[in-house]
């Protein structure tokens, strides 16, 4: 196995992290990401990696790449000068939005601003209709007309989103073509290439993100293949990609919006992956790093899945307030709470913890790098969760000073020392996280009592203790590499890719062998994508149908079998449905036609078999010579707890907190109602303790 060496990469909004696997053996790192030219960060972060290892760079054989950049571009606003062209009458699609109000009474609610502004949206005439014929033929002098206006412009990048071409994209292509020759250096994205779905509000911006995206992050995704090659690292390099798959860098230079949550789906299938090893078939995945905290359910040992997500909520991280972008995607609720969200003061007197974080530069206030507002990693720090030596395996130096002194400009208004309000900010960061983590819960139907949580991130582990006590979660498991988990995941994703199409049809109309063709079609088209990732591997195919009774307003989606799908029938796909609405609406409604809205076929390449974890032997109380003062939440009061290093502790070896787990990359913090145990793959077991 030594000649095979692979290396996850995942740029986070404050850290960067690494890990190489040369073999059975791991090794990581975390380096201060920059935002300035991410790939610096990557490079440095690779041959500390590399000396670790004692390889070099060359004999890296493939890298897997994830990152927040086309999340933060979307969020921060730094895209490509980008125009929209649309059919004559929905210019204004993206910005009408739908017709629902995300705070229903607030009657000075403020609707997210689009993409685009008015100016750079474009109409031609042409008309396709649902059934995919051509209403209004679109005329080519129309396009060249169009093209000559908008040269005057300097457009970077063009979506270009047409009513129904899901269903006939020939004017769509008519446009790419005629652009091509007229605007030859102008990057182009077509809605029936990005999102080929029905709803034109999510399909537009959906498109319009794309194409907003495109430039920076081909550029970003060529600098880095450049700069790998030049440092010896001329392996192919493939993108993690929001579905919890791996593509080729073309593909994702082709669909950045792909990219859009791609570091968390990493951390998605990291935890699915350690759910596989201990047999779980309930896990609450939470995932903190150092801007945000992700929180998905996995049963089964799959992440679920979703159609639609947003990003950017800008109302109190409310469903509607945010950018819909329709692809495929791990579904989890993700809220700006890291180590470096930074707190404040409200008018209510109120402590408030992000969504704005202090990212890398400046970072916290204890990072001395000229912050000077408390960020959680200030609290963490000041509560004794922190060793101010040994902070990033000992390169970054923490000033408790500093972290005192912007805790007490903190608690000032409210009358609190630089303690208390650390303990009032890690409260609310905790909450926050456990309100995210029971409404999405509650939203999926499940109660969080029965699940095991997977913590990992490098903040996760300091407050996934606390976060238990709160949901009423027993277990808890802190995996090895915990620190760089997503970056990880990375290494375990498969190659896949997810082809859509939306194609209305009622089960009385069913057409069994427009299905079986559509499928296939579909299936050719996903493997296709597949195959310039690996060319060898045997790939499976995996088949989804989104249906609702007639006059709903949304879609569940069903499950087929290769034998369902090649050989459809109403009757079956009618047993389906209605077994999976029972289970999530508790009975099912007589008299009512069932239709079918949208395909879906997943190609994907095997997931290597997962070697469940051993019994664990009966093992002693884990040797300690050291202890700190750690603040315990229920007391409310500091209390001694001992210190262990991970790395000496021996499968079966146990630890009753409060303690305090050290390692490079995190903190493990053990509440005063926990018990913590070492498993023979290393992972720490902490649940609460028997009386």
């Amino acid at each position: 196995m030594q000649n095979h060496i692979r290396m996850g990469v995942d740029i986070g909004g404050t850290f960067t992290d690494v890990v190489l696997e040369v073999g059975e053996a791991q090794f990581s790192t975390k380096v201060l990401t920059t935002y300035a030219a991410p790939e610096n960060a990557i490079i440095d972060g690779m041959h500390q990696v590399c000396a670790k290892a004692g390889i070099t760079p060359s004999q890296i054989n493939q890298i897997i790449h994830g990152t927040t950049l086309a999340t933060n571009a979307l969020i921060e606003r730094r895209g490509a000068k980008t125009a929209l062209i649309t059919t004559e009458g929905f210019r204004d699609v993206i910005e009408m939005r739908t017709e629902s109000r995300f705070e229903q009474y607030d009657l000075n609610l403020q609707l997210p601003e689009p993409l685009l502004p008015r100016q750079h949206r474009f109409t031609l005439k042409e008309r396709i209709d649902a059934r995919g014929d051509v209403l209004i033929p679109l005329e080519r002098e129309h396009i060249e007309a169009l093209a000559d206006e908008m040269a005057s412009y300097g457009f970077e990048s063009v979506a270009i989103g047409l009513i129904h071409a899901y269903l006939n994209d020939s004017h769509e292509r008519m446009i790419r073509d005629v652009f091509a020759e007229k605007l030859p250096d102008v990057m182009i994205s077509l809605s029936s290439e990005v999102s080929p779905q029905m709803r034109e509000y999510e399909r537009f911006n959906t498109t319009v993100a794309n194409a907003y995206i495109k430039p920076l992050m081909k550029s970003y995704l060529g600098r880095l293949k450049g700069r790998l090659a030049d440092e010896g690292a001329g392996c192919p390099i493939f993108l993690m990609h929001s579905g919890g798959g791996i593509i080729s860098l073309e593909s994702a230079a082709e669909f950045p919006v792909r990219l859009v949550e791609s570091g968390p789906a990493g951390g998605a299938v990291f935890a699915a992956n350690i759910a596989a090893r201990y047999g779980l078939n309930k896990v609450l995945s939470f995932d903190m790093g150092g801007t945000t905290a992700k929180i998905c359910l996995i049963k089964n040992q799959t992440p679920k899945t979703a159609r639609v997500f947003e990003v950017a909520r800008t109302y109190r991280f409310k469903k509607g307030s945010g950018m819909p972008i329709s692809i495929p995607v791990i579904d989890m609720v993700e809220i700006g709470a890291g180590g470096g969200s930074l707190a404040h003061v409200d008018a209510m007197r109120q402590i408030r913890v992000g969504p704005e974080s202090a990212g890398s530069e400046p970072g916290p206030a204890c990072y001395g790098r000229g912050g000077a507002r408390p960020a959680v990693t200030d609290a963490d720090l000041t509560l004794g969760k922190l060793d101010p030596d040994n902070f990033a395996g000992g390169s970054i130096k923490l000033d408790a000073a500093a972290a005192a002194q912007a805790l007490g400009t903190l608690g000032a208004p409210l009358d609190m020392d630089a303690r208390m309000a650390a303990f009032g900010l890690a409260e609310v960061v905790d909450e926050n996280m456990a309100n995210a983590a029971r409404v999405h819960a509650v939203e999926n139907g499940e109660d969080l009592a029965d699940y095991t949580m997977i913590a990992f991130g490098g903040a996760a582990p300091l407050h996934a203790g606390r976060l238990c006590e709160k949901l009423g979660v027993d277990r808890l498991l802190v995996p090895t590499g915990a620190g760089v988990g997503s970056a990880i995941g990375f290494l375990r994703a498969p190659f896949s890719f997810e082809a859509t199409r939306s194609v209305y049809m009622k089960l009385s109309d069913f057409a069994p062998e427009t299905v079986r063709a559509l499928l296939g079609e579909m299936e050719v088209e996903a493997t296709g994508f597949v195959r310039t990732c690996d060319a060898n591997a045997p790939i499976k195919a995996e088949y989804k149908v989104y249906m609702r009774y007639t006059g709903q307003g949304w879609e569940i989606p069903i499950a087929l079998t290769a034998a369902q799908a090649a050989n459809p029938d109403a009757a079956t796909f009618q047993a389906l449905f209605e077994a999976d609405y029972t289970t999530l609406f508790g009975r099912t409604v007589a008299g009512m036609d069932i239709e079918i809205t949208v395909w879906a076929v997943n190609a994907t390449t095997e997931v290597a078999a997962v070697e469940t974890v051993g019994a664990t032997p009966n093992g002693k109380a884990a040797d300690n010579t050291d202890s700190r003062a750690l603040f315990d939440p229920i007391k409310g009061a500091p209390a001694a707890a001992v210190i262990v290093r991970r790395a000496n502790l021996n499968s079966g070896d146990w630890v009753a907190g409060p303690a305090l787990i050290t390692e490079d990359e995190t903190t493990i913090v053990v509440p005063a109602s926990r018990t913590a145990i070492a498993r023979p793959d290393g992972t720490i077991d902490i649940t609460e303790k028997r009386t």
